[in-house]
């Protein structure tokens, strides 16, 4: 439908908890969803929350197949999850380098949890209840993050482990 500007590290609206979606399968929430895919099509992201495009909902967005952005990581199922909870399984952590689209250009090392159980809604009410691991795991607590007002940098244990694109990865 439309691809939106994407809001930027600084934008106060980043920084609030959204709000839980209170109505599913609705001609509005198909819009938003749409135009959710449209815009991370457009930038080659993995991942979009609907905070990012200036809503403030509980809506993430993820799809991970051939990504130049992520050429080493494993495909992640297109998904719509909305009002999500998110459990960890275990203690295991595992650092991995991300990016964001509301943070163009940089790459920062995050420490993840490596398993987790994560549950909601997708665009038309119907539950989902997944249980995962490694980059979809990523991708899930990178999105849902974005939720609660955090952005990737704000989890960074080592700031000198953040950096620009260009200067951490020469060959991409």
């Amino acid at each position: 439908m439309a691809v939106r500007r994407v809001l930027k590290m600084g934008d106060p609206l980043l920084y609030r908890k959204a709000d839980l979606m209170q109505e599913f399968n609705t001609p509005a929430l198909d819009a938003l969803v749409s135009d959710m895919f449209d815009t991370m099509a457009a930038m080659n992201g993995a991942g979009l929350a609907a905070p990012q495009i200036g809503v403030s909902q509980r809506i993430v967005i993820f799809s991970v197949e051939a990504n130049a952005r992520y050429p080493d990581v494993e495909p992640v199922p297109t998904t719509v999850l909305i009002n999500p909870t998110l459990t960890p399984i275990g203690d295991e952590m595992e650092e991995g380098w991300e990016g964001c689209l509301s943070v163009p250009g940089l790459r920062g090392l995050v420490n993840r949890y490596q398993k987790l159980r994560y549950t909601g809604f997708d665009q038309h009410g119907k539950p989902i209840d997944r249980t995962v691991s490694g980059f979809h795991a990523r991708v899930v607590q990178h999105e849902c993050d974005h939720l609660d007002g955090i952005l990737y940098p704000m989890r960074l244990s080592d700031i000198r482990m953040l950096g620009f694109e260009d200067a951490l990865f020469p060959e991409l």
